[in-house]
Protein backbone atom coordinates (compact mmCIF):
# COMPACT_ATOMS: atom_id res chain seq x y z
CA UNK A 1 0.00 0.00 0.00
CA UNK A 2 1.17 3.64 -0.37
CA UNK A 3 2.90 5.06 2.68
CA UNK A 4 0.19 6.40 4.96
CA UNK A 5 1.05 9.58 6.81
CA UNK A 6 -0.61 10.90 9.99
CA UNK A 7 -2.66 14.00 9.51
CA UNK A 8 -5.19 16.19 11.21
CA UNK A 9 -8.25 17.99 9.85
CA UNK A 10 -7.83 21.62 8.89
CA UNK A 11 -10.15 24.01 10.68
CA UNK A 12 -12.12 26.59 8.76
CA UNK A 13 -12.07 30.22 9.88
CA UNK A 14 -13.45 30.53 13.38
CA UNK A 15 -12.76 26.88 14.14
CA UNK A 16 -15.85 25.65 12.29
CA UNK A 17 -15.20 22.91 9.75
CA UNK A 18 -16.91 22.18 6.46
CA UNK A 19 -17.58 18.53 5.76
CA UNK A 20 -18.17 17.80 2.10
CA UNK A 21 -20.69 15.12 1.15
CA UNK A 22 -20.66 13.16 -2.14
CA UNK A 23 -23.46 10.64 -2.66
CA UNK A 24 -24.22 7.68 -4.91
CA UNK A 25 -26.31 8.66 -7.95
CA UNK A 26 -29.04 6.04 -7.46
CA UNK A 27 -28.82 4.26 -4.09
CA UNK A 28 -30.91 5.39 -1.13
CA UNK A 29 -28.48 7.32 1.06
CA UNK A 30 -30.98 9.36 3.10
CA UNK A 31 -30.34 7.58 6.41
CA UNK A 32 -26.58 8.01 6.06
CA UNK A 33 -26.94 11.66 5.06
CA UNK A 34 -28.99 12.21 8.22
CA UNK A 35 -26.32 10.56 10.34
CA UNK A 36 -23.59 12.81 8.90
CA UNK A 37 -25.71 15.96 9.29
CA UNK A 38 -26.65 15.19 12.91
CA UNK A 39 -23.06 14.40 13.79
CA UNK A 40 -21.84 17.67 12.23
CA UNK A 41 -24.48 19.69 14.06
CA UNK A 42 -23.43 18.14 17.35
CA UNK A 43 -19.86 19.29 16.71
CA UNK A 44 -20.70 22.79 15.51
CA UNK A 45 -19.72 22.00 11.91
CA UNK A 46 -21.63 22.27 8.65
CA UNK A 47 -22.20 19.86 5.79
CA UNK A 48 -21.95 20.95 2.16
CA UNK A 49 -22.94 19.09 -1.00
CA UNK A 50 -23.15 19.80 -4.69
CA UNK A 51 -26.28 21.48 -6.02
CA UNK A 52 -26.51 18.67 -8.56
CA UNK A 53 -26.98 16.20 -5.68
CA UNK A 54 -29.78 18.15 -3.97
CA UNK A 55 -32.48 15.72 -5.05
CA UNK A 56 -30.62 12.78 -3.48
CA UNK A 57 -30.44 14.20 0.04
CA UNK A 58 -34.04 13.35 0.97
CA UNK A 59 -35.60 15.15 3.92
CA UNK A 60 -32.24 16.53 5.10
CA UNK A 61 -31.77 18.74 2.06
CA UNK A 62 -32.58 21.87 4.08
CA UNK A 63 -29.80 20.98 6.58
CA UNK A 64 -27.09 20.88 3.91
CA UNK A 65 -25.41 23.88 2.27
CA UNK A 66 -25.60 23.45 -1.51
CA UNK A 67 -22.67 24.80 -3.53
CA UNK A 68 -21.03 24.53 -6.94
CA UNK A 69 -18.03 22.33 -7.69
CA UNK A 70 -15.51 25.16 -7.42
CA UNK A 71 -16.69 26.31 -3.98
CA UNK A 72 -16.94 22.70 -2.81
CA UNK A 73 -13.31 21.97 -3.72
CA UNK A 74 -12.07 25.30 -2.36
CA UNK A 75 -13.77 25.30 1.05
CA UNK A 76 -14.23 21.76 2.37
CA UNK A 77 -11.89 20.45 5.09
CA UNK A 78 -12.71 16.78 4.50
CA UNK A 79 -15.07 14.75 2.30
CA UNK A 80 -17.34 11.79 3.03
CA UNK A 81 -18.21 9.64 0.04
CA UNK A 82 -21.40 7.57 0.40
CA UNK A 83 -21.46 4.90 -2.31
CA UNK A 84 -18.99 2.54 -3.92
CA UNK A 85 -15.65 2.93 -5.63
CA UNK A 86 -17.23 4.95 -8.45
CA UNK A 87 -18.60 7.52 -6.02
CA UNK A 88 -15.24 7.62 -4.26
CA UNK A 89 -13.43 8.26 -7.55
CA UNK A 90 -15.82 11.13 -8.26
CA UNK A 91 -15.09 12.63 -4.84
CA UNK A 92 -11.34 12.42 -5.45
CA UNK A 93 -11.72 14.10 -8.84
CA UNK A 94 -13.67 16.96 -7.24
CA UNK A 95 -10.80 17.84 -4.89
CA UNK A 96 -7.87 16.66 -7.04
CA UNK A 97 -4.57 18.25 -6.11
CA UNK A 98 -6.00 20.08 -3.07
CA UNK A 99 -4.77 17.66 -0.37
CA UNK A 100 -8.30 17.23 1.02
CA UNK A 101 -8.77 13.90 2.89
CA UNK A 102 -11.61 11.74 1.55
CA UNK A 103 -13.39 9.03 3.56
CA UNK A 104 -15.14 6.26 1.63
CA UNK A 105 -18.25 4.49 3.01
CA UNK A 106 -19.14 1.34 1.10
CA UNK A 107 -22.75 1.19 -0.07
CA UNK A 108 -21.77 -0.74 -3.19
CA UNK A 109 -20.52 -4.27 -3.83
CA UNK A 110 -16.84 -5.24 -3.49
CA UNK A 111 -15.37 -1.79 -2.94
CA UNK A 112 -11.58 -1.82 -3.27
CA UNK A 113 -11.00 1.88 -2.64
CA UNK A 114 -13.62 2.52 0.03
CA UNK A 115 -12.79 1.27 3.51
CA UNK A 116 -15.80 1.58 5.83
CA UNK A 117 -19.05 -0.28 6.15
CA UNK A 118 -22.03 1.98 7.00
CA UNK A 119 -22.20 0.79 10.62
CA UNK A 120 -18.65 2.08 11.16
CA UNK A 121 -19.39 5.65 10.07
CA UNK A 122 -20.19 7.26 13.48
CA UNK A 123 -16.93 6.09 15.04
CA UNK A 124 -15.00 7.10 11.94
CA UNK A 125 -16.31 10.66 12.09
CA UNK A 126 -15.17 10.95 15.71
CA UNK A 127 -11.70 9.75 14.77
CA UNK A 128 -11.49 12.25 11.91
CA UNK A 129 -12.32 15.07 14.31
CA UNK A 130 -9.59 13.87 16.66
CA UNK A 131 -7.08 13.60 13.83
CA UNK A 132 -6.80 9.87 14.53
CA UNK A 133 -6.29 8.65 10.98
CA UNK A 134 -3.68 8.40 8.26
CA UNK A 135 -3.74 9.57 4.67
CA UNK A 136 -3.00 7.29 1.74
CA UNK A 137 -1.73 9.31 -1.26
CA UNK A 138 -2.91 8.34 -4.74
CA UNK A 139 -1.62 9.44 -8.11
CA UNK A 140 -3.89 10.46 -10.94
CA UNK A 141 -3.71 10.66 -14.71
CA UNK A 142 -4.16 14.02 -16.41
CA UNK A 143 -5.31 13.70 -19.98
CA UNK A 144 -5.32 16.38 -22.64
CA UNK A 145 -6.61 16.05 -26.19
CA UNK A 146 -8.53 17.98 -28.81
CA UNK A 147 -10.64 20.33 -26.70
CA UNK A 148 -10.48 17.95 -23.73
CA UNK A 149 -8.98 17.99 -20.24
CA UNK A 150 -9.75 15.12 -17.90
CA UNK A 151 -8.54 13.63 -14.61
CA UNK A 152 -8.66 9.91 -13.79
CA UNK A 153 -7.73 8.11 -10.59
CA UNK A 154 -8.44 4.61 -11.97
CA UNK A 155 -7.97 4.57 -15.71
CA UNK A 156 -8.37 6.14 -19.12
CA UNK A 157 -9.64 3.90 -21.92
CA UNK A 158 -10.11 4.20 -25.65
CA UNK A 159 -12.84 1.64 -26.30
CA UNK A 160 -14.03 0.28 -29.64
CA UNK A 161 -17.47 1.40 -30.80
CA UNK A 162 -19.36 -1.72 -31.96
CA UNK A 163 -19.55 -1.87 -35.72
CA UNK A 164 -17.13 1.04 -36.22
CA UNK A 165 -13.80 -0.82 -36.41
CA UNK A 166 -10.98 -1.61 -33.99
CA UNK A 167 -8.83 0.88 -32.13
CA UNK A 168 -5.53 1.44 -33.94
CA UNK A 169 -3.16 3.82 -32.21
CA UNK A 170 0.52 4.71 -32.27
CA UNK A 171 2.10 4.67 -28.82
CA UNK A 172 4.93 7.00 -27.80
CA UNK A 173 6.53 7.13 -24.35
CA UNK A 174 8.67 10.08 -23.24
CA UNK A 175 8.67 11.32 -26.87
CA UNK A 176 9.96 7.98 -28.18
CA UNK A 177 7.82 5.94 -30.58
CA UNK A 178 7.27 2.48 -29.04
CA UNK A 179 4.98 0.82 -31.58
CA UNK A 180 1.31 0.56 -32.41
CA UNK A 181 -1.75 -1.15 -30.93
CA UNK A 182 -4.64 -2.73 -32.81
CA UNK A 183 -7.22 -3.97 -30.33
CA UNK A 184 -10.72 -3.59 -28.94
CA UNK A 185 -9.54 -1.02 -26.37
CA UNK A 186 -6.44 0.57 -24.92
CA UNK A 187 -6.42 1.05 -21.13
CA UNK A 188 -4.04 3.36 -19.27
CA UNK A 189 -4.28 2.57 -15.57
CA UNK A 190 -2.89 3.91 -12.33
CA UNK A 191 -1.76 1.44 -9.61
CA UNK A 192 -5.15 2.00 -7.96
CA UNK A 193 -6.91 1.23 -11.24
CA UNK A 194 -4.73 -1.77 -12.05
CA UNK A 195 -7.35 -4.03 -10.41
CA UNK A 196 -10.17 -2.64 -12.58
CA UNK A 197 -10.49 -2.66 -16.41
CA UNK A 198 -6.78 -3.36 -16.93
CA UNK A 199 -6.88 -6.41 -14.64
CA UNK A 200 -9.94 -7.78 -16.44
CA UNK A 201 -7.99 -7.51 -19.71
CA UNK A 202 -5.03 -9.48 -18.32
CA UNK A 203 -2.97 -6.60 -16.95
CA UNK A 204 -0.80 -6.91 -13.84
CA UNK A 205 -1.83 -6.03 -10.30
CA UNK A 206 0.35 -3.08 -9.27
CA UNK A 207 0.84 -2.11 -5.63
CA UNK A 208 -0.79 1.26 -4.85
CA UNK A 209 2.55 2.16 -3.29
CA UNK A 210 4.31 1.95 -6.65
CA UNK A 211 4.93 4.93 -8.92
CA UNK A 212 3.78 3.37 -12.19
CA UNK A 213 1.45 3.60 -15.16
CA UNK A 214 0.14 0.51 -16.99
CA UNK A 215 -0.76 0.40 -20.68
CA UNK A 216 -2.96 -2.64 -21.44
CA UNK A 217 -4.33 -3.64 -24.85
CA UNK A 218 -7.74 -5.35 -24.72
CA UNK A 219 -8.18 -8.30 -27.14
CA UNK A 220 -5.14 -7.31 -29.22
CA UNK A 221 -5.13 -8.40 -32.87
CA UNK A 222 -1.68 -7.16 -33.90
CA UNK A 223 1.01 -4.76 -32.80
CA UNK A 224 1.72 -4.54 -29.08
CA UNK A 225 -0.02 -7.52 -27.52
CA UNK A 226 1.12 -7.44 -23.88
CA UNK A 227 0.68 -4.92 -21.02
CA UNK A 228 3.49 -2.41 -20.51
CA UNK A 229 4.46 -0.96 -17.11
CA UNK A 230 5.91 2.55 -17.31
CA UNK A 231 7.46 4.96 -14.88
CA UNK A 232 5.32 7.73 -13.48
CA UNK A 233 7.57 10.40 -15.01
CA UNK A 234 7.19 9.03 -18.55
CA UNK A 235 4.44 10.90 -20.43
CA UNK A 236 2.35 8.83 -22.84
CA UNK A 237 1.12 9.89 -26.27
CA UNK A 238 -1.56 8.02 -28.24
CA UNK A 239 -2.34 8.95 -31.83
CA UNK A 240 -5.33 7.38 -33.57
CA UNK A 241 -4.20 6.21 -37.00
CA UNK A 242 -6.20 6.45 -40.24
CA UNK A 243 -7.11 2.75 -40.11
CA UNK A 244 -8.71 3.15 -36.66
CA UNK A 245 -12.38 3.24 -35.91
CA UNK A 246 -13.62 6.20 -33.82
CA UNK A 247 -13.34 4.95 -30.21
CA UNK A 248 -15.19 6.20 -27.17
CA UNK A 249 -13.07 7.88 -24.51
CA UNK A 250 -13.80 6.59 -21.00
CA UNK A 251 -12.44 8.27 -17.88
CA UNK A 252 -12.81 6.23 -14.68
CA UNK A 253 -15.51 4.26 -16.49
CA UNK A 254 -17.48 7.34 -17.57
CA UNK A 255 -18.04 7.77 -21.31
CA UNK A 256 -16.77 11.21 -22.39
CA UNK A 257 -17.58 11.17 -26.09
CA UNK A 258 -16.20 9.79 -29.34
CA UNK A 259 -12.71 10.52 -30.62
CA UNK A 260 -12.11 11.31 -34.28
CA UNK A 261 -9.46 9.51 -36.31
CA UNK A 262 -6.22 11.47 -36.10
CA UNK A 263 -6.87 12.60 -32.53
CA UNK A 264 -3.83 12.80 -30.25
CA UNK A 265 -4.06 12.22 -26.51
CA UNK A 266 -1.34 13.19 -24.05
CA UNK A 267 -1.42 11.49 -20.65
CA UNK A 268 0.74 12.40 -17.67
CA UNK A 269 0.76 10.90 -14.20
CA UNK A 270 0.67 13.19 -11.17
CA UNK A 271 1.83 12.06 -7.74
CA UNK A 272 0.01 12.87 -4.50
CA UNK A 273 -3.11 14.04 -6.34
CA UNK A 274 -5.66 12.42 -4.02
CA UNK A 275 -5.70 11.77 -0.27
CA UNK A 276 -7.71 8.79 0.97
CA UNK A 277 -8.45 8.51 4.70
CA UNK A 278 -7.36 5.22 6.24
CA UNK A 279 -8.40 4.21 9.74
CA UNK A 280 -6.91 0.71 9.51
CA UNK A 281 -4.48 0.46 6.58
CA UNK A 282 -3.39 -3.09 7.34
CA UNK A 283 -6.96 -4.34 7.69
CA UNK A 284 -8.02 -2.63 4.49
CA UNK A 285 -5.10 -4.22 2.65
CA UNK A 286 -6.06 -7.70 3.86
CA UNK A 287 -9.70 -7.24 2.84
CA UNK A 288 -8.69 -5.95 -0.60
CA UNK A 289 -6.56 -9.04 -1.23
CA UNK A 290 -9.48 -11.28 -0.31
CA UNK A 291 -11.86 -9.30 -2.55
CA UNK A 292 -9.40 -9.52 -5.44
CA UNK A 293 -9.16 -13.30 -5.06
CA UNK A 294 -12.97 -13.56 -5.13
CA UNK A 295 -13.05 -12.00 -8.60
CA UNK A 296 -11.32 -15.09 -10.01
CA UNK A 297 -13.82 -17.56 -8.55
CA UNK A 298 -16.31 -18.99 -11.08
CA UNK A 299 -19.29 -18.19 -8.82
CA UNK A 300 -21.74 -15.37 -8.34
CA UNK A 301 -21.91 -13.74 -4.86
CA UNK A 302 -25.20 -15.51 -4.04
CA UNK A 303 -23.65 -18.82 -5.00
CA UNK A 304 -20.65 -18.20 -2.74
CA UNK A 305 -23.01 -17.46 0.14
CA UNK A 306 -24.26 -21.02 -0.13
CA UNK A 307 -20.82 -22.17 1.02
CA UNK A 308 -21.17 -20.29 4.33
CA UNK A 309 -22.70 -22.30 7.22
CA UNK A 310 -26.26 -21.29 8.12
CA UNK A 311 -25.28 -20.24 11.65
CA UNK A 312 -22.70 -17.78 10.34
CA UNK A 313 -25.17 -16.38 7.80
CA UNK A 314 -27.72 -15.71 10.53
CA UNK A 315 -25.09 -14.02 12.68
CA UNK A 316 -23.96 -11.73 9.87
CA UNK A 317 -27.53 -10.75 9.03
CA UNK A 318 -28.20 -9.91 12.69
CA UNK A 319 -25.35 -7.40 12.80
CA UNK A 320 -21.87 -7.08 14.30
CA UNK A 321 -23.02 -6.77 17.94
CA UNK A 322 -24.89 -10.08 17.94
CA UNK A 323 -22.83 -12.78 19.71
CA UNK A 324 -21.73 -15.66 17.52
CA UNK A 325 -23.43 -18.97 18.49
CA UNK A 326 -20.12 -20.28 19.81
CA UNK A 327 -19.60 -17.16 21.92
CA UNK A 328 -22.87 -17.34 23.82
Amino acid sequence: MPPAVPTAPTAAPGGRKRLGLVVHPTRDVCAHVGLVVDWARGHGDEVVALRADAGRLGGRRADVVLVGEEEFARTVDAVVSLGGDGTMLGALRLVVGRRIPVLGVNLGHLGFLVELEPRELPGALERITAGDFTVEPHLCLRLSGPGREHVAFNDVALARTPGRGTVVAALSVAEQRIGYLRCDAVVLATPTGSTAYSYAAGGPVVSPGADALVVTPVAPMSGIGRPIVLGVDEPVRLELLESSGPPVLEVDGIACGELAVGSVLEVRAERDAGHVIRLDSAGHGRRSRVKLSLLDLPMLPDEMLELVPQAMRRHEAAGPDTPHPHQR
